[in-house]
């Protein structure tokens, strides 16, 4: 069964991004805590959506909505300048070990391509690390296809600071003051 997140979901979707991360041998990275998650989620500013897929059944996990949380897809709606409309980009999209191999993957992407349908999203889009054949044959067994011209670039510590400091110098008084989102 998929759902939506509640906040009783938060301490499991942490739990999964700290796995995930594992996974994704990058644990050392995942510092989100679960405040944050909750705010991100739920909070007066939410951006960031979450699905559920549950097992059936309960068991360790169950957040008494259904049977055992199995997975979980993390989404946000990013805008294409090209098509004039919104998407959906997945950030993240785990389902324990145990649960794979069930159709809870599967039916994840397939509730966040029907919220694209039913919403007049064209594109549905994700990154997966090159290494990861595993989810890779998954995605091309679903149509996805490698965006193969495009390279995703980061500015994050350091270089991100940096690059922040030239709009934030008092030196520049053409600097915007404050940008409303």
């Amino acid at each position: 069964m998929i759902r939506s997140a509640t906040p009783a979901d938060v301490p499991v979707i942490h739990t999964m991004i700290r796995e995930l991360a594992e996974y994704e041998r990058a644990l050392d990275e995942a510092r989100a805590t679960e405040e944050q998650l909750r705010d991100a989620l739920f909070g007066p500013d939410a951006a960031v959506f979450a699905l559920i897929a549950e097992s059936d059944g309960g068991a360790e996990g169950d957040t008494g909505s259904g049977g055992e949380v199995v997975g979980f897809a993390l989404w946000f709606r990013n805008f294409s300048t090209w098509t004039g409309t919104h998407g959906v980009y997945l950030e993240d999209l785990y389902v324990r070990p145990q649960a794979r191999g069930g159709g809870h993957g599967k039916a994840l992407l397939a509730a966040l391509a029907r919220i694209c349908v039913d919403r007049g999203y064209e594109r549905f889009e994700w990154s997966v690390l090159d290494w990861d054949t595993p989810s890779i044959a998954f995605y091309k067994s679903l149509g996805a296809e490698a965006m193969d011209e495009w390279t995703v670039r980061r500015l994050s510590g350091e270089s991100l600071h940096s690059l922040a400091a030239l709009a934030q110098s008092d030196e520049n008084p053409n600097r915007p003051t404050s940008l409303s989102i």
